[in-house]
């Protein structure tokens, strides 16, 4: 989450009228993510959050997103839905911008993930897989295999100004990958973004997943491989957690054999794909944007580590 567009308080207290849900008490922009702007937004009745999409964020795929939520949440997922105003209305226009007044769902996100955290989260990752086995929708991955050639385009030279060499690290990655990236394993639409900042838990349950905005149809396991790279370092790699993660998952969905082969090649993947978005946005966010930039090499240390399994 974070802040690009702001909101003038009349046109959000306008917004608010139209869903009959208290007058607006107070908003305040969150910080924290990178991808839209976002509003922690209380009436008198409840507490909400306003998203408005921003630039990465296309408006055509925003049916796709809210389908996807209203599908989990019918199966008993904890995720949050968009709101109806008066009319039936999901997706407003505020400020210019496309924007959803969504759930507010209790909880913290844990910058340490315990074992048992992990677990939890794991397993929620599995019910969720379990939960779209009937969910007839599909996105493409923008943020795939492909898209990773076009971002370390993009970004081209700047990125040994990040660190030396990396330019040439990331092409002898992207080669590796192009020759050993499993895409005949299973396919199913995914999550492709589950951090722990995107998963709220109360004590070891987990009790919201949020985010998914780069939800799409991939590789069903690179949902774990993604969630692998980033709840077992924290920042070194701790194998209690990450053996717990994938325990919690197929305690729900049991991974195929030839899934666990690919699982290195997948890690790798997902570790190459956050170094490169967290790269971009390294170079490019606004320098008066209410957003806390993320550090590319993280991730880069996270690739080294499955490299040498």
């Amino acid at each position: 989450m974070a802040v690009y567009t702001q909101v003038p308080t009349e046109e959000l207290a306008a917004l608010i009228a139209r869903y009959g849900v208290g007058e607006l008490v107070s908003a305040k922009g969150i910080a924290e993510g990178v991808e839209n702007s976002n509003y922690l937004v209380d009436t008198t009745e409840a507490r909400f959050i306003l998203t408005l999409y921003e630039k990465r964020v296309d408006e055509a795929d925003l049916p796709f997103f809210l389908s996807l939520l209203d599908h989990l949440a019918a199966r008993g997922n904890p995720v949050p839905q968009a709101l109806r105003d008066a009319n039936g209305t999901q997706i407003q226009r505020v400020s210019g911008r496309p924007a959803c007044l969504i759930e507010f769902l209790p909880g913290v996100s844990v910058t340490r993930p315990t074992p048992a955290q992990a677990r939890a989260a794991g397993a929620a990752l599995g019910r969720m897989h379990v939960a779209l086995r009937d969910f007839p929708l599909e996105r493409p991955n923008s943020l795939g295999p492909a898209g990773w050639h076009d971002l370390a385009r993009r970004c081209g030279a700047q990125l040994d100004g990040i660190a030396e060499g990396l330019g040439d690290r990331i092409k002898v990655e992207l080669n590796w990958l192009d020759a050993h990236w499993p895409a005949d394993l299973p396919r199913a639409v995914v999550h492709a973004d589950l951090f722990p900042d995107n998963v709220l838990m109360r004590g070891d349950q987990v009790s919201g997943l949020i985010d998914f905005y780069f939800s799409c149809t991939e590789v069903r396991a690179w949902d774990l491989a993604v969630m692998h790279s980033a709840w077992a370092f924290a920042p070194d790699f701790d194998p209690a957690v990450g053996d717990a993660l994938i325990a919690g998952y197929e305690s729900e969905h049991p991974l195929l054999g030839e899934e666990w082969a690919a699982f290195p090649a997948l890690a790798r993947g997902a570790c190459l794909r956050f170094l490169l978005t967290r790269a971009w946005d390294w170079l490019n966010t606004p320098a008066d944007a209410l957003v806390t930039r993320k550090d590319p090499l993280a991730f880069l240390r996270r690739l080294d580590h499955y490299a040498a399994l």
